[in-house]
């Protein structure tokens, strides 16, 4: 990794988010930084996020990677500040360095920042100015052994569940991350837990975000992926899935990383592009009816393979056996 990396973001670009039901312009910058805890212990099946960080990141990098993210920064009314861990953990994000960036970024409306739940408490949660962050939280799954079994998340439903009320309890919004389709589910299984762990999650959040699993480098699903036990989940699941029951004024929404492509979520190359649309349509109107048009042959076979998958009760990618010619990218 060259030098100069450390002292400069991962990434920095502009998109769209929802505040309080307004769509705003959003700025997102993802730092470089010692990484998660417990991707060094353990790690989840599916994360390759660690790639990016380095030991021996401290202040004085951070403090470079912000003064580059705040010269791209225009005003944006929402900012996201991602790292491959947890923003409340001192260890990779120190105090002095989060006060710098809710000055830095004293012009934004709303802060939101990823963390783990067991750095979410009354001490770091009463560090925060309250009155402008939101704390989103990979839950993945209500279920607690598909955390452990399939995601490997190193935290139970209970953990969560315990920090989303000590949020409640300073009335900072939260964003819960679900996965869909985590290794070693089938496709239907992935959908009927997904939409429970919606209704969960729905009760403690102002936002889920439903996130189909892509194949990252150098994890577990990638070498499962390659060897045709694993396929990302088709877009009919997700759109399925963001269909489910939720508690009113919770947004359902999803932006799937690769979508469209064989490592991310996808169909078929006739119908992913007009999908993915819908999908980002819903996102922003949280209307059904957008998906009244998401019409495919396509859809035929992922019902013709996902009831294969349960008569032969696997996970393996089925079609991928039956068609030798995948390439893989």
């Amino acid at each position: 990794m060259p030098p100069n990396s450390r002292r400069t973001p991962v990434a920095i670009w502009n998109e769209e988010d929802v505040i309080a039901g307004r769509r705003v312009k959003a700025f997102v910058t993802i730092l470089r930084t010692t990484g998660c805890w417990w991707s060094r212990k353990q790690g989840c099946t599916m994360c390759g996020y660690n790639l990016a960080s380095e030991e021996g990141i401290g202040l004085p990098e951070l403090r470079a990677q912000l003064e580059k993210a705040l010269a791209s920064y225009s005003g944006e009314r929402m900012v996201k500040i991602y790292n491959s861990g947890s923003f409340l953990d001192k260890r990779e994000i120190p105090l002095e360095f989060r006060e710098d960036v809710f000055r830095g970024f004293a012009e934004a409306e709303r802060v939101l920042f990823e963390s783990r739940p067991e750095f979410v408490t009354e001490e770091t949660l009463g560090e925060l100015p309250s009155d402008k962050v939101s704390v989103a939280i990979g839950l993945e799954s209500s279920n607690d052994d598909v955390l452990r079994g399939c995601v490997r998340k190193g935290f139970s439903v209970g953990e969560y569940a315990t920090a989303a009320r000590m949020l409640g309890s300073f009335r900072i919004p939260l964003r819960t991350y679900l996965l869909l389709k985590p290794p070693f589910l089938t496709e239907r299984q992935s959908v009927e837990d997904a939409k429970l762990s919606v209704s969960f999650a729905s009760e403690f959040s102002e936002s889920v975000s439903i996130n189909p699993l892509n194949v990252q480098k150098g994890t577990l699903v990638e070498e499962l992926w390659r060897r045709g036990d694993y396929r990302p989940p088709w877009l009919w699941s997700l759109i399925e899935v963001l269909k489910s029951e939720k508690r009113v004024g919770t947004r359902v929404f999803s932006s799937p990383t690769g979508g469209g492509t064989p490592r991310g979520a996808h169909n078929c190359t006739r119908c992913d592009r007009k999908v993915l649309e819908a999908i980002q349509r819903f996102t922003f109107s949280q209307d059904q009816s957008e998906f009244d048009q998401s019409q495919c042959e396509c859809k035929t076979e992922w019902s013709a393979l996902t009831g294969v998958q349960d008569v032969m009760s696997t996970s393996v990618d089925v079609n991928r056996y039956l068609d030798s010619e995948l390439e893989l990218e």
